[in-house]
């Protein structure tokens, strides 16, 4: 029976390559046929119906027909996937509504400075390949907490681990079905706060049945539908601009095109020198300090997100570990590198069809996206016609042209609205849907599976019942999945900051508390217990204390940081003078009204608190190096243990038990 088992695992893996070339040419198809259908009268609404309901359709088929009931199947699909694949379901782990919807906005609106971004998410990986990934999968481990909890003796090190582990995840979890809530709130035309839970349907029929299992295979599908959706519009801009279907070598002209074009707003009276950022100048929006701060922050936080390092728990060997890196850098790198391309012709589009039209000439797709709340003109949501005409009548001298100062978009909306800005067909904006619905689904799997299977495995498991079976076992990580799947809908649903702001507190909350402990863990044999922990608690409660203080309570943030205002991370403009807001009555009270979503500066050092994982890691590696030296070393055979991990060859140090 073990045999017949095996050879139908080997015969499935052989066939994986024409399998999803198959999906990707029938996903190909799909896309020409909703085109004939858009070219023969067909609504867009039922266009936009048919993408997110279609793919829905096909993550969801995946997820059940990879459900499992073995527990290194749930866990760690069998630890028997392709290097190669793990690395394309590790890119669309990776590539959240951060980086498909939020990093090309945020190009768009700090030019030269988001490059930030681009850097350190990219650099993670060699922090990754180098310092952590192969050695946890040497060890053997289901989860991150599992290898903290042998390496530092029990389980309160477990404990605390998963503390780090829920509190980053959730936060970036939120952010996904935010995403989520985003897209399908436009494009199915439902309300926002329903529209989250919507998503999360989709989300749990991947994730809940299968396990890593069913979103591995999941992950690989909505890559190749992400990668489609992404490149498709800036390839079509690129040919139709500059006769090159490559946007990457294109959009250097693009760019000089962009700068011509402020050079004539600020000539025309169409821009101020206030308003206008030139979109090359370095050092606008974030001073050197905060610039470098987030690519360390981005760097280091991406080889210490749980849900990236249990992609590599699921590869043969430590050799395909390694590996499944490269390749995910490869696929990574697809994205990245056109990410400043789409950033670029969405403005050049943004300059040439809405700066400077008329308010009454503005397209219908505008007024959809600001009945959302997301495109104000002239200070007001964009609702209709009628309000912008309104609003731009109530200020003076207004001539009732789009000025730059008057335009506002959110930087989410950015990369799904450029189609339409460019006045592309819609089915080119329903991929583009369909795409950013795969990244959000794809990283809000991986997280959702993070977070419960260290509720499931660490806590309950490990902690309060060894003795469970294995079906209760499963049961409860399935339970504790939707649970938790449920609050960070609920909290998407409240709004409570832009996508890149809460993926950057995610990464700084993972590098204070994860990162000091695994690397000297790992490299360090004198690492003691005591040490790790007191490690761990330091440099994420110094880190959550600074986002805390310098987000939701500044009345600290005046008395112990000396911060005199809030400025948008984005921007760099003031949102709040402190000063005055607390001289309100009631201030601490009505402070969260108070603030600006996207006020999350500043504090030490005029640090803005994304990069808040800079003053926590530091501290972590510190009180580990000094803590360790101040107690007994570890024994022989942990120590013997450390070496073992550093090894290329040989066996798991933690076996699995059948």
């Amino acid at each position: 029976m073990a045999t017949q088992t095996a050879a139908g695992a080997d015969a499935f893996y052989k066939q994986l390559g024409r399998m999803y070339g198959t999906y990707a040419g029938g996903f190909v198809a799909f896309i020409v046929l909703l085109a004939i259908l858009e070219q023969m009268g067909v609504p867009n609404k039922v266009l936009g119906y048919l993408f997110v309901f279609f793919t829905l359709a096909v993550y969801a088929v995946i997820g059940v027909m990879t459900r499992t009931a073995q527990l290194s199947e749930y866990y760690v699909a069998g630890r028997r996937v392709p290097a190669f694949y793990n690395g394309m379901a590790t890119g669309a782990d990776w590539m959240s509504a951060a980086s498909f919807v939020g990093m090309a906005g945020t190009l768009f609106l700090l030019g030269y400075d988001g490059i930030a971004w681009v850097l350190g998410w990219t650099g993670g990986f060699v922090l990754v390949s180098i310092l952590i990934g192969p050695y946890l999968r040497k060890f053997g481990a289901y989860t991150v907490p599992d290898f903290m909890a042998f390496r530092f003796g029990g389980n309160f090190a477990r404990f605390i681990a998963v503390i780090v582990l829920v509190c980053c995840s959730f936060t970036y979890v939120t952010a996904q079905i935010y995403g989520t809530g985003l897209i399908a709130s436009r494009f199915l035309g439902m309300q926002f706060e329903v529209a989250v839970f919507a998503g999360l349907v989709g989300i749990l029929l991947c994730a809940m049945l299968g396990g890593m299992r069913a979103v591995t295979w999941t992950q690989i599908a909505q890559y190749i539908v992400l990668i489609i959706a992404y490149l498709t519009p800036i390839v079509i801009l690129s040919t139709q601009h500059y006769g090159i279907p490559i946007p990457e070598l294109t959009y250097g002209t693009a760019i000089a095109e962009i700068t011509a074009r402020e050079n004539q707003m600020l000539a025309n009276g169409l821009a101020t020198a206030a308003t206008l950022k030139p979109h090359i100048q370095p050092f606008i929006n974030y001073s050197p300090l905060n610039f470098f701060a987030i690519i360390f922050c981005m760097m280091v936080g991406t080889a210490s997100l749980p849900h990236i390092l249990m992609r590599y728990f699921t590869t043969p060997s430590v050799r395909e570990a390694r590996q499944s890196v490269a390749w995910s850098l490869l696929f990574i790198f697809l994205l990245y590198f056109s990410a400043p391309a789409y950033a670029a012709f969405s403005k050049l589009e943004v300059y040439t069809n809405i700066i400077g039209a008329n308010v009454t000439s503005l397209k219908p797709w505008l007024f959809q996206w600001g009945q959302l709340g997301l495109i104000q003109i002239c200070g007001k949501n964009a609702s209709s016609i009628a309000d912008v005409v309104a609003a731009c009548k109530a200020i003076a001298g207004h001539t009732g042209v789009v000025r730059l100062q008057d335009f506002v978009i959110n930087t989410d909306v950015i990369v799904l609205s450029t189609p339409e800005i460019a006045g592309l067909p819609y089915v080119i904006s329903g991929l583009v849907a369909a795409g950013g619905l795969a990244a959000a689904l794809s990283t809000a799997d991986g997280l959702l599976l993070a977070i419960a299977n260290a509720l499931s495995h660490d806590i309950y498991y490990k902690m309060l019942d060894p003795n469970a079976p294995t079906i209760r076992r499963l049961t409860v990580a399935r339970v504790l999945l939707f649970f938790v799947a449920v609050a960070s809908a609920a909290l998407a649903a409240t709004k409570p900051g832009d996508i890149l702001a809460m993926v950057g507190w995610a990464f700084s909350l993972a590098m204070a508390g994860n990162f000091p402990a695994l690397v000297m863990g790992v490299w360090w044999k004198r690492t003691t217990a005591t040490g790790a922990i007191c490690g761990m608690l330091a440099g994420f409660g110094l880190c959550l204390f600074y986002l805390v203080c310098t987000r939701y309570f500044p009345g600290y943030g005046v008395k112990y940081f000396g911060m005199s205002s809030l400025l948008s991370p984005l921007t760099g403009a003031p949102l709040v003078d402190i000063a005055k807001a607390m001289a309100l009555p009631n201030a601490m009270e009505t402070w969260p009204t108070l603030a600006h979503p996207m006020a999350n500066k500043i504090g030490w050092f005029d640090l803005n608190n994304i990069a808040c994982g800079l003053l926590g890691m530091p501290l972590g590696f510190l009180v580990i190096y000094v803590v360790s030296l101040m107690g007994k070393e570890p024994s022989k055979e942990m120590q013997a243990y450390v070496d073992e991990i550093r090894k290329p060859r040989g066996k798991t140090v933690l076996e699995e038990k059948a």
